[in-house]
C-alpha cells in the first residue's frame, strides 16, 4: 500500500465521520460536534475532499436522494479504513514518542 498519510485534518475528520453513511451536512454538523466548534469545514473545503477521496476509493456514494436536492451520503471503503487506521497509527506513535522525550 502507498503511504497515504499524513492525512490533513479536514480529511481525517471526514473519514471519521463516514463510518455510517452520511451527506455534507451531516458530515459539517459531526466533525463541528466532535471537535467543539474547532473544526468548521465548509462547503468548498468538504465537497473537494469528498471529490478526492471518491477518486482514491477511500469513500463510495451509498445513495443518492433524486427529489429534492439530490442529496448524496457517503460511506468509508475498505481502503479508506486502511488509510485511516494507518493515520491513527502514525499519530499514536507521534505521542508516544513526545510523552517518551518528556514533552
Amino acid at each position: 500500500m502507498e503511504n497515504s498519510t499524513p492525512l490533513t485534518e479536514a480529511i481525517f475528520y471526514i473519514l471519521l465521520a463516514l463510518r455510517n453513511p452520511n451527506h455534507g451536512y451531516g458530515i459539517i454538523q459531526e466533525i463541528s460536534e466532535m471537535t467543539d466548534g474547532r473544526v468548521v469545514l465548509g462547503p468548498g473545503t468538504l465537497y473537494g475532499a469528498i471529490n478526492s477521496m471518491v477518486s482514491k476509493g477511500w469513500i463510495h456514494l451509498y445513495s443518492e436522494e433524486k427529489e429534492s436536492r439530490k442529496k448524496k451520503e457517503y460511506l468509508i471503503t475498505e481502503r479508506g479504513i486502511e488509510v485511516f487506521n494507518q493515520e491513527v497509527k502514525r499519530l499514536s506513535e507521534l505521542l508516544e514518542n513526545s510523552k517518551r522525550m518528556g514533552r
